[in-house]
């Protein structure tokens, strides 16, 4: 992930194929990219190659084989330590643990100028070199697949090649050149990649395109002229910006086709639709838009690389914020999830989930944080999981109670049943199914509410013939309500009744009907900006959105829940002081 398109601060944000797909597309590796340079050597085993990993002479298949893989994040990439954005010391443990988990690969990003003079010769530290070096060979030995590359400088210092061309090629060509030397023994489980999400500022089209194709080809140069392993060694390059919109992949295809070497692979990162990703522009629902987006694109990826024999990693997926952080609703992102990783095995990608900080696996004890986001990540690897229209049945606290339909998307399964625990639900006295539109009875539901106390009454579980289940949250609900508060720039914390309802998003205007907020394209700003304690009844209104105001102006605030009930809201900023008033 490159912050700088967000912040400059650590932020979280950014499979296995079936036998018949292995099969077709190493059949086509072969004939990737024109003439091939020489084929692997033998070479005497090294240490992961004792471990049991032998790499296969065709690319396809040795990308495949990197299946399912995994971002150390924010460790040797953090400015400007290690352990400077929060992660604990990298150690064998880690990659123990990675492997445990079923994990083949791991890429590990890594930012060089915080440990490099800014001068020629632009010496790497020593120190700095050997500590990358040892954790490199930590996961070389215990199996894994590894990728390194050059990360954060991307944005730090590369970027402004537009005007400084000449010294910012020679820094580096000087970091690969020493990176290529250090490692250019180690087996052809390493992989290198050229830059991470290159940028370009005050640059045209043509320029980024012309300077990316500069830093690769010059990078490949390098390598493959570096000696030891390095001149048959699998190298990553990225498209601009590692998006996938079809003039950038064109122009990587171009440069891969013209470097004339069956070694390479070409990388792009996925981070989902931007206003379902942030939960912006009323983003709220992985909707037809959102999906479209990620179908198209790896599908673009797919028909421009993949087809033609190049191999795809996905070096990085996710969301742009952290998964279960609130900000783009549970069920929502689970679909994503789903959805991504059958996308990426469908067009035969090999993918990384990008993980910042503990945002899935644990970096203490290197288990998942949450255990339903490991079944369908891991279900994912295999084939698909059914989901639902939501995973909330909202009732009302008080009043008659009416049955409730939903859609099913069983995603390729059909529907086997409705759980609640080791009970299975009775068709037609607790459920109906018509097609895909399972509807709850009114019986039922008044059973499972119980004295429908605002808040999680039961916990059902949507069966299908394969996956993961889908669970089904029943809530008893009343309409929310805000109380005036006092803060200050720093945040501005509001006493809120949720009365069981769940928070979806907000609107935020000046009486001028304009938006209010960071983003003033929308009024609708990221979900980002507000956190929702549903245990201590608060909501917070965060310091970018307050400091985001006009001084005086009254900012109305129309706070939307997924029962449909809203609540508005009045927001005034002076000076440092923010005072909130209830409608």
């Amino acid at each position: 992930m490159n912050d700088a398109q967000q912040t400059a601060r650590p932020h979280s944000r950014r499979l296995r194929r079936t036998a018949g797909l292995v099969v077709a597309l190493a059949t086509t590796g072969s004939l990737a990219c024109g003439t091939a340079i020489a084929a692997p050597v033998d070479q005497p085993r090294s240490a992961a190659e004792a471990a049991g990993v032998r790499v296969p002479k065709d690319p396809m298949a040795a990308v495949a084989q990197m299946q399912p893989s995994w971002n150390l994040g924010n460790t040797l990439d953090a400015i400007p330590d290690e352990t400077s954005w929060g992660n604990p010391l990298t150690t064998k443990a880690t990659f123990d643990g990675l492997k445990a988990q079923g994990f083949r690969s791991v890429r590990i990003p890594i930012t060089w100028y915080t440990h490099q003079s800014a001068t020629a010769p632009y010496t790497i530290d020593p120190v700095w070199m050997k500590r990358v070096k040892q954790v490199v060979d930590l996961a070389l030995e215990d199996g894994l697949y590894v990728e390194i590359n050059v990360h954060h400088d991307s944005w730090q210092w590369i970027k402004y090649m537009s005007t400084n061309h000449d010294t910012i090629m020679a820094r580096f060509n000087s970091t690969w050149q020493q990176i290529a030397t250090t490692f250019k023994d180690e087996p052809r489980t390493l992989l290198m990649e050229s830059i991470n999400e290159p940028q370009f500022d005050n640059a045209t089209d043509a320029q980024k395109t012309q300077y990316l194709r500069e830093l690769n080809t010059s990078f490949h140069s390098i390598v493959r002229n570096s000696g030891g392993r390095n001149k048959d060694r699998l190298l990553v390059l990225p498209s601009e910006e590692t998006n996938n919109a079809q003039h950038w992949l064109d122009d990587l295809s171009t440069t891969i086709n013209s470097l004339h070497d069956r070694n390479l692979v070409a990388t792009v990162h996925y981070y989902s639709w931007y206003p379902f990703s942030v939960n912006i522009a009323n983003g709220t629902t992985y909707d037809a838009t959102s999906q479209k987006d990620l179908t198209e694109g790896f599908r673009r990826v797919h028909d421009t690389l993949v087809a033609k024999g190049v191999p795809v990693y996905l070096g990085e997926y996710g969301l742009l914020t952290s998964p279960y952080s609130g900000v783009v609703e549970r069920g929502e992102m689970l679909k994503y999830f789903e959805h991504v990783n059958y996308e990426a095995r469908r067009n035969g990608m090999t993918s990384a989930v990008w993980d910042a900080a503990n945002d899935f696996l644990n970096r203490s004890t290197m288990r998942w944080q949450v255990p339903e986001m490991e079944a369908l990540i891991k279900s994912s690897w295999r084939t698909r999981s059914g989901t639902a229209s939501t995973d909330n049945v909202f009732l009302p606290s008080t009043g008659p109670i009416t049955a409730r339909t939903i859609t099913l998307n069983p995603n390729g399964h059909r529907f086997t049943g409705l759980w609640q625990g080791d009970v299975p639900l009775i068709p037609m006295r607790d459920y109906t199914l018509n097609g895909n539109q399972l509807t709850l009875t009114a019986q039922a539901l008044t059973r499972l509410a119980g004295n429908r106390a605002p808040g999680l009454n039961a916990t059902l579980q949507v069966r299908y013939s394969g996956g993961v289940p889908w669970k089904l949250f029943v809530r008893s609900n009343d309409k929310p309500a805000l109380s005036g508060a006092t803060g200050t720039l720093d945040g501005l914390t509001i006493p809120t009744r949720f009365n069981g309802d769940l928070m979806a998003n907000v609107q935020s205007t000046y009486a001028d009907g304009t938006a209010a907020g960071p983003a003033s394209w929308t009024t609708y700003q990221s979900f980002d900006n507000y956190r929702t304690d549903y245990t201590a009844n608060t909501t917070t209104v965060k310091a970018d959105f307050l400091k985001s105001l006009k001084d005086g102006a009254p900012v109305t605030l129309t706070f939307r829940f997924w029962t449909g009930a809203t609540v508005t809201y009045t927001v005034t900023k002076s000076g440092n002081t923010v005072t909130g008033t209830a409608s």
